[in-house]
Formats: structure tokens, C-alpha cells, sequence
């Protein structure tokens, strides 16, 4: 690799790595089974897959989803493995794949190497005590399935504890609960810029 190339990258790292948009999450002790339940939700090794009624409907689904979000990633065999690994990990959490979409918009501005203020880090803004909570010492928050596993389940936690309410759900997922910003731009990016409805 030359030069120009090397300092291209590093460019490309720095400013990829700008401050996001993340709350302080607290970190709060895990029951031993709830945290088995983590543990085994992200050591999960299944290679990312869409999941729908049709390939047809697949490929609709990544059309769109691909065609709105070009602007902010603009190489399509990375958009296409980020939009399919999304689609997988929200699916496999409970979650809907449009609302994590509007999560990671609010969150990093789909910035792979995002770090806020406080630490949290890539699309979803994992922060790193996580690791030491459910994970393993050599997992990478960057790496885009991992941080992707590691938000979805998170969140899938969060909204267990809160009965199913999503709202109460993404308060606790920024280190914000109980006030109403965040909450409402994450469901306001959803509506506007992510929703999705099969066979449209």
C-alpha cells in the first residue's frame, strides 16, 4: 500500500470517527440467566441472511433500502452487506429492521467508526462496558456485525425489561429515560426516512 493510500485511509478514519449522537447508557448488574441469554445472543456466529415471505420480496426490500440510504453510503457491496446484516440482527432480536435503521440514523449517522463522548461506539453506539459484561475480550465494537449483534441485543434487553415499551425501551438504550428527545427522534427517523410496507 503506498503512501497516498495510507494517508487516504487515515483521513477517511479520522473523520469517520467523529463524534455521534449517544447518551450516557448505564450500566446496570445483569441477573446470571439474563446475561447467559447475552452471552449466548452474541456469540451467535450465523451468517446474515434477508428473511421474507418471497426472494422477490427481498430484493424489493433491499432495492428500496438501498436506494435511501446510497447518499450517506455510497459503495453498494458495503450498503448491501451493512442493509442485509441490519435486516438479520433486528429480525433475530424481535426488533424491526426499519426502526434499528432509525436507531443507527439518531445514533451515528451511519458512521462505522463513530465514538461519542462517552465512549459508545460504531453504528449503534455500543458502549465498550458491554464487552465485559456479555462478550469476550477480543471482540471489536467497530467490527459491523458485532456491533450490530451487540445493539440489537441490548435493545431486545431493554425492551423485555420495559414490558414491550418501545419508548421506555430507546430512553434506556441512550441513558435517557424518562425524557422525551430522544425517543422521538428515533421514532421520527423511523417514520420519515425508514418505513417500509411489504408489497409497496
Amino acid at each position: 500500500m503506498n503512501k497516498l493510500c495510507i494517508s487516504g485511509w487515515l483521513a477517511w478514519a479520522l473523520l469517520s470517527a467523529l463524534p455521534a449522537h449517544a447518551g450516557a447508557q448505564k450500566e446496570e448488574p445483569l441477573s446470571n440467566s439474563v446475561r447467559a441469554l447475552m452471552q449466548k445472543s452474541v456469540s451467535d456466529l450465523a451468517a446474515p441472511r434477508l428473511v421474507f415471505a418471497s426472494e422477490v420480496e427481498g430484493q424489493r426490500w433491499m432495492q428500496d433500502m438501498s436506494e435511501r440510504l446510497k447518499k450517506r453510503m455510497p459503495d453498494q457491496t458495503m450498503r448491501e452487506d451493512f442493509l442485509r446484516s441490519v435486516h438479520y440482527e433486528a429480525s433475530r432480536a424481535g426488533l424491526d429492521p426499519q426502526m434499528v435503521l432509525g436507531l443507527i440514523q439518531v445514533e451515528s449517522g451511519f458512521k462505522k467508526y463513530a465514538v461519542s463522548e462517552v465512549g459508545a461506539r460504531g453504528f449503534m453506539q455500543v458502549m465498550p462496558f458491554w464487552v465485559r459484561s456479555i462478550g469476550s475480550p477480543e471482540h471489536n465494537l467497530f467490527h459491523l456485525r458485532l456491533n450490530l449483534r451487540y445493539g440489537c441485543t441490548i435493545l431486545r434487553h431493554y425492551l423485555d425489561i420495559e414490558n414491550g415499551d418501545l419508548y421506555r425501551a430507546l430512553g434506556r438504550y441512550n441513558g435517557s429515560l424518562g425524557q422525551p428527545e430522544y425517543p422521538n427522534m428515533v421514532l421520527s427517523a423511523w417514520r420519515n426516512n425508514w418505513s417500509y410496507r411489504p408489497g409497496y
